[in-house]
């Protein structure tokens, strides 16, 4: 283990910089709060939000979310350096995600990940000098039973193989996003909601017979 020596100095933000987050995603947050009980609640998917639009989360992005939430800045770093998925640095335009839970350790995923970083160069939590792809690993992406599973951009690719490799990074469809995370939390329409209440008219009849 290794102390780092930071030159407090030299701040970090530049307190006379113009706000880094537009509007919209200053609203696009905001609606998020009539759904929660508290504004700190809203943190996972006002970082999702963020990241979505400006690709990472940097310290000056942290300090706009702490200062909407009204929480301290520390709460956001703890959340963001707790999980795999949030970037404090810009990443690549494609990110690769591979599992690393036990599942699909023992279907060779540790093979995937060194055919990965060989073709690529990189390391995890990387990126290649062109900017085209970043390398990260995460504890489960729910396809247990497709191992090794591997997120391309968000698109899921299961049961891969180390001799996978080379074809799945010459995808050209790779560059698409697939679905931005920041969707998973919009609140539901009101088609979504009419639906929900149908289901459960029907589950109700259906215990009541």
């Amino acid at each position: 283990m290794a102390w780092e020596a930071l030159d407090r100095r030299t701040p970090v933000i530049d307190e006379k910089a113009a706000p880094l987050l537009s509007e919209a995603v200053r609203e696009k947050i905001r609606s998020f709060f009539p759904r929660y009980e508290t504004k700190r609640a809203v943190l996972l998917p006002a970082l999702h939000v963020v990241q979505d639009a400006l690709g990472h989360v940097g310290w000056q992005a942290m300090k706009e979310v702490a200062e909407l939430l009204e929480i301290p800045p520390a709460q956001v770093f703890d959340t963001i350096s707790f999980y795999t998925h949030f970037w404090t640095h810009a990443k690549g335009r494609k990110v690769i995600v591979l599992c690393r839970s036990l599942s699909c350790q023992l279907m060779g995923a540790d093979a995937v990940q060194q055919a990965v970083q060989r073709q690529l160069g990189i390391g995890e939590h990387e990126t290649t000098d062109d900017g085209e792809y970043s390398f990260v690993t995460e504890e489960c992406l729910a396809a247990c039973d497709h191992g090794p599973c591997m997120l391309i951009n968000e698109k899921m690719h299961r049961n891969v193989r180390a001799a996978d490799v080379p074809r799945l990074l010459a995808d050209a469809n790779n560059a698409t996003l697939s679905i931005p995370r920041s969707t998973l939390f919009d609140a539901p329409t009101a088609t979504d909601a009419a639906d929900e209440l149908e289901t459960t008219s029907d589950v109700r009849e259906m215990k009541e017979s």
